[in-house]
């Protein structure tokens, strides 16, 4: 036979203890034939021996056969780019199935998101955009400062860091261009284009006139601005004010950040979507009405 060095992982074996001498059974052996016979005493602890090896036969097949109780796999909560954090907040509601308004409260909690001072204690803009895992024991408060502590490592390195002093910004102003570039670019091809559009109007000291900023300011999610909303008090319009809205309008993902960062060559001041996938940018005022105007015809043509 083959010698196999023990496991480490197996448990030590206990030495032999040297085996003693059995008592002899009680027989007794029949006077008319001289067979040994067992006596009663000896027979009930057979039977006994008997009941109880049958008792174990059945048993152990019962305790095999339990099955393992079933472990629930870990959901998950995807928060896409640009969602509100209002969206971000009723998502989380409905994942951990809590009533509406449970993780609102939690996220304006004092302390409870370890925000940057410059935020303000407004989250908007830190519920970075990713996949979240989420258990039975998931509270509202962990599940969102594990989407603040994964934008904060975000926002904090080094490369936005440089990027954004590039362009004169902070790394919170970034975060509200980048918001506006999610939301106002029709695909990520265009994010890079419609950045340049925001330096290039920040620099010159115009107004932004993002539809976006004002529409999150109205609670709304539309293209369409009628003169009448431009005329809102809101320090989330931007055709009234000039430079950054207070905040960010959305959580915006790595490809608005990169945009903002390393925005696309351009004079461009103007653009408008005026059917998806076409896009058109221009330094020209009477171009971009023109343009304008076929996106106006376009969205009558639509309603009809």
């Amino acid at each position: 036979m083959t010698y196999r060095t023990p496991s480490p992982y197996a448990p030590p074996r206990r030495p032999r203890r040297p085996s003693l001498p059995r008592p002899p059974r009680r027989v007794r052996r029949d006077r008319r034939d001289g067979r040994a016979r067992l006596t009663r005493r000896g027979r009930l602890a057979l039977l006994l021996g008997a009941v109880l090896a049958l008792a174990a036969a059945v048993t152990v097949p019962l305790l095999l056969a339990r099955e393992e109780p079933a472990v629930e796999p870990p959901r998950t909560l995807l928060v896409t780019e640009g969602r509100r954090a209002a969206q971000v907040y009723t998502a989380v509601d409905r994942a951990l199935h809590l009533p509406g308004g449970t993780a609102r409260k939690a996220a304006t909690a004092p302390g409870v998101l370890p925000l940057l001072a410059a935020a303000g204690g407004n989250p908007e803009g830190y519920l970075f955009p990713a996949t979240y895992p989420v258990l039975p024991a998931t509270t509202p408060e962990a599940l969102l400062r594990f989407m603040v502590d994964t934008a904060v490592k975000h926002y904090g390195t080094r490369r936005i860091a440089e990027g954004a002093r590039a362009h004169g910004l902070s790394v919170y102003e970034t975060v509200i261009a980048a918001s506006i570039v999610q939301a106002e670019a029709d695909n990520p091809e265009d994010m890079a284009k419609v950045a340049r559009v925001v330096h290039n109007r920040l620099a010159r000291g115009m107004a932004l006139q993002m539809d976006s900023t004002l529409h999150y300011a109205l609670g709304r999610s539309t293209v369409d601005t009628s003169e009448e909303d431009t005329k809102s008090r809101s320090p989330y319009n931007t055709y009234a004010r000039k430079g950054l809205p207070p905040t960010p309008i959305g959580n915006p993902g790595d490809q608005a950040l990169d945009a903002v960062i390393h925005p696309a060559d351009g004079d461009w001041l103007y653009f408008v979507t005026v059917t998806p996938g076409d896009t058109r940018f221009t330094a020209d005022y009477a171009t971009h009405q023109a343009n304008v105007a076929d996106f106006n015809a376009n969205r009558g043509a639509a309603r009809q």
